[in-house]
């Protein structure tokens, strides 16, 4: 199957494609702001770990609100 180009998706598909990358990039800010603010004793694990994890997408930024914080 060939890749579709921007062009060839709908007006649809593109709003989708725009609102799903803005949360991806909200989520990822949120946890970065919040592990920088964050002691090292309230977060599971080494802080550069969960950095590391949040560009995960987006799994690393959900992980590390769910299972990252103390």
């Amino acid at each position: 199957m060939a890749q579709k180009k921007w062009s060839d998706l709908t007006i649809g598909q593109r709003r989708a494609l725009g609102v799903v990358g803005a949360v991806e990039v909200v989520l990822t800010a949120a946890a970065w702001r919040d592990l920088a603010r964050r002691p090292a004793r309230e977060v599971r694990g080494p802080k550069v770990v969960w950095a590391l994890a949040s560009f995960v997408q987006p799994v690393g930024p959900l992980l590390y609100f769910a299972k990252g914080r103390r």
